[in-house]
């Protein structure tokens, strides 16, 4: 898929030089005053041509919110590895239909010839366009995160940028290219772009609750989708149509979606990884073939080394199981402090007398989803470069390390994680042709072994 950097690959890379390499973004969106890229919008003009490669349901979204972010923004490309994608079914209207009829036609522009189909789809939408959004299989982010860079095209990137450690170490690379290229790239971990979250971690990092002691996340979910196998669909196509539930595609979700939640936890922890963490995990719901390989529930526990004190623990909990209003959902945050505890999900602190010593302005909340992409296209049009490749590398390989450890039933360090020499892609590569499902972990002595 790609060719590693000495400076990735080698031994000696360890927690400590991954965090001083990446300590220039360590704000998370970091902001780079005067400086416009290669990738500049047509001068004389307030239009920016957007591109979307991968059409499906957070592709089409993202899109809609690109356009939400200013009038002139204009989508003018597509692309998508199957043509139903972008332009439909005689059964099922398609991405650019959907588009069009949710944001009306006035700031769409994609004609035929500029919906690409295909392994090489990315390439088409890339020429057409100035802003590129990413937003297809996870597997295939570096991939097309590289090709943008070398196009000069700004980024907007969609979670997990990778589905094993050798893949997030190449786009801790790009993300460090651009940066000197001056070319924005900005993540799709969209609470780091939510109003009332940002004002509640200030409140935590200035203090209103003392030392933290300890996190605890849950994404407790429900079922997503399946899409049923037709008979002409190799393999390969049912399982990038199916992707969610392939590891080699997704990362499994505890990295895909339960992302959220760990990049939360890095973002308290002033996006410092953690030191290590333990995981457990397993399948009791999606048990049947048509769900892959991947766990549906998740359960870890990380650390945070502090020199003198006991370790921050960080309680962390996912499941994707179907039965509401039986079955329980919960996607929240609880940060705990020696003075009070912060709920992210509500914007308030507690404090010792269990009493509420603070709460987010009343002020009009603004889709977080419209907000990362307003963001990107404000510092577009104003010369500064957003990039926010540190947070997003590092929440991904916390998500790696999880799976990794519950699917090993090994404790898994940081260091051990980021020097990970696995690789997930297909043993016969990109093919349309049989493709054998890995077995479902198991973790002992003769099952699954981390690498």
């Amino acid at each position: 898929m790609f060719e590693e950097t000495n400076a990735t690959s080698s031994p000696e890379s360890s927690r400590r030089q991954f965090i001083q390499k990446s300590g220039a973004t360590v704000a998370g969106a970091m902001l780079i005053s005067n400086g416009l890229s290669s990738a500049v919008y047509a001068q004389g003009s307030d239009t920016i041509k957007i591109g979307l490669v991968g059409c499906g349901g957070r592709g089409t979204g993202a899109a809609a919110n690109a356009l939400h972010a200013h009038p002139a923004n204009k989508l003018v490309a597509m692309g998508d590895l199957f043509i139903d994608k972008i332009l439909g079914t005689p059964q099922k209207k398609g991405s650019l239909d959907n588009l069009i009829l949710s944001e009306g036609k006035e700031q769409i522009d994609v004609p035929k010839d500029r919906c690409f189909a295909g392994w090489d789809a990315y390439k088409g939408v890339i020429e057409a366009s100035e802003v590129v959004l990413l937003a297809t299989t996870p597997h295939f982010r570096p991939m097309h995160v590289e090709a943008c860079l070398n196009a000069g095209k700004h980024i907007f990137c969609e979670k997990p940028v990778g589905v094993d450690a050798r893949s997030v170490r190449k786009v801790m690379e790009l993300s460090k290219a651009a940066e000197e290229k001056k070319i924005n790239l900005v993540s799709g971990l969209c609470y780091r772009y939510d109003k009332y979250v940002k004002e509640t971690m200030e409140q935590i990092h200035t203090g209103k609750i003392g030392d933290i002691v300890s996190i605890n996340s849950n994404y407790l979910a429900g079922w997503l989708w399946n899409n049923p196998r037709l008979p002409q669909w190799s393999d390969m196509e049912y399982q990038i149509r199916n992707w969610l539930y392939y590891t080699w595609a997704s990362g499994d979700h505890v990295v895909e979606q339960h992302i959220h939640s760990l990049d939360k936890a890095l973002w308290v922890m002033n996006n410092q990884p953690p030191t290590r963490v333990t995981s457990t995990g397993g399948r009791q719901q999606r048990t049947a073939p048509e769900f892959g390989n991947v766990y549906d529930h998740f359960a870890q526990v990380y650390e945070w080394e502090r020199e003198g004190n006991a370790p921050v623990r960080a309680f962390s909990f996912c499941r994707q199981f179907t039965g509401q209003p039986t079955v329980s959902v919960d996607v929240s945050d609880l940060v705990y402090g020696t003075e009070g505890v912060a709920s992210l999900d509500q914007h308030r602190i507690f404090g010792k007398d269990g009493k509420v010593a603070w709460k987010r302005s009343p002020t009009t909340p603004e889709n977080m989803y419209d907000s990362e992409h307003k963001a990107l296209f404000a510092a577009i049009r104003s010369g500064q470069v957003i990039n926010n490749g540190d947070y997003m590398c590092k929440a991904t390989l916390m998500g790696i390390m999880a799976r990794e450890s519950a699917y090993s039933g090994k404790t898994i360090t940081w260091d051990e994680i980021y020097e990970s020499k696995q690789d997930l892609t297909p043993a016969g590569g990109w093919q349309w042709e049989k493709l054998p499902v890995a077995p479902v972990a198991v973790p002992g002595p003769d099952g699954y072994k981390f690498v």
